[in-house]
């Protein structure tokens, strides 16, 4: 057992849940929650923080502000309380209430912002209420996730090996895009593995990442309300879009048997269980990286009232239904 002095010193990446007896096609599940922040993201914010470091970007005296819609703000407040920074999250009102107590807990401080961009989401609203904040005091320093090398250098550090490891003959990954710092890290390793992987991105309808019409969005974590400045297409093979309520309703079906995930983890895994049923996979290695654990989405994906005030009474009766249907056929096949 590890003995560290920072909380960004540790995180545990060689987690994989095998989920072929809930979904019913054979999928690995990387979690990558298993850290002091509790998501993926901590590799990303530690890459930036101790790059700009390096650089000289941060003084002492620096107070790191960034946009996030939640998982990103909590690996730096993190960072930023053990390095002894001053840290202010941009967020807006989809961001669970838990994340935003997270991030006040270790001595953040949160602004939300109300007002929806042209897209229809807050990014862009986001984005220029930090971008006012610099320009007004020399002491704030602007990692911006969205433009920064270092988003996507981390997971092809790190997050490509660690699976490449563990699955030395994968076939295909699917990989939730927001900013698209997993997504083209993993790609860009990937393209040089000694084998072709599929890579699928998977995005949330109502997203404009890979073009498209604006919708609503309520779900935090995947998508965007802009092109993300990281993306290059000629790295993605093939692009899923997933609707919310299959988001919740794989939520609800991996929480029955005991597994509680996140939203953007729903996401992926039902782009995977789609794809994995339109092809052949008596042959086919798959993995899916599950950005987070679902004890943050408690008020949210995993509470009624707000899924019905949102969705309609009809998302609970039908995640029921789906959820038993399942259960009877893996019966059978048993």
């Amino acid at each position: 057992m590890p003995v560290v002095s920072a909380p960004y010193d540790f995180n545990q990446g060689d987690l994989f849940v095998d989920l072929e007896s809930i979904c019913g096609y054979p999928l690995h599940l990387k979690c990558e929650a298993f850290n002091f922040a509790g998501s993926i993201k901590l590799k990303a914010a530690k890459e930036m923080v101790e790059s700009a470091e390096r650089d000289g970007i941060l003084a002492p005296d620096s107070v790191l502000v960034e946009s996030s819609s939640g998982n990103l703000g909590v690996a730096l407040s993190m960072i930023a309380a053990s390095k002894g920074y001053r840290f202010l999250c941009v967020t807006d009102s989809r961001c669970n209430l838990s994340t935003r107590l997270l991030m006040e807990a270790v001595g953040s401080e949160v602004h939300i912002v109300a007002d929806q961009d042209s897209n229809g989401g807050f990014l862009g609203t986001r984005i220029e209420y930090v971008r006012t904040l610099c320009a007004s005091d020399a002491r704030y320093v602007w990692l911006s996730q969205y433009t920064n090398e270092g988003n996507w250098w981390a997971h092809y550090r790190t997050t490509g090996p660690e699976i490449a490891r563990q699955f030395p003959e994968l076939d295909v990954l699917f990989v939730g895009a927001g900013t698209t710092g997993t997504l083209m890290g993993c790609a860009r390793y990937f393209r040089q593995w000694h084998r072709p992987v599929r890579i699928v991105a998977v995005d949330s309808v109502g997203s404009v990442a890979f073009g498209g019409e604006p919708g609503r969005r309520m779900i935090p974590g995947l998508g965007m309300s802009m092109r993300p400045p990281l993306l290059d297409e000629s790295y993605v093979d093939e692009v899923i879009r997933v609707e919310e309520t299959d988001t919740i309703r794989m939520c609800r079906r991996m929480a029955r048997r005991g597994f509680l995930f996140g939203g953007s983890t729903g996401t992926v895994v039902s782009a995977a269980t789609d794809w994995l049923a339109r092809h052949d996979v008596r042959a086919v290695t798959a993995v899916a990286i599950a950005p987070d654990l679902g004890e943050r989405y408690l008020d949210t994906v995993y509470q009624t009232n707000w899924l019905q005030d949102l969705y309609g009474d009809q998302i609970l009766d039908t995640a029921d239904t789906v959820d038993t249907a399942h259960a009877d056929t893996l019966s059978r096949e048993a």
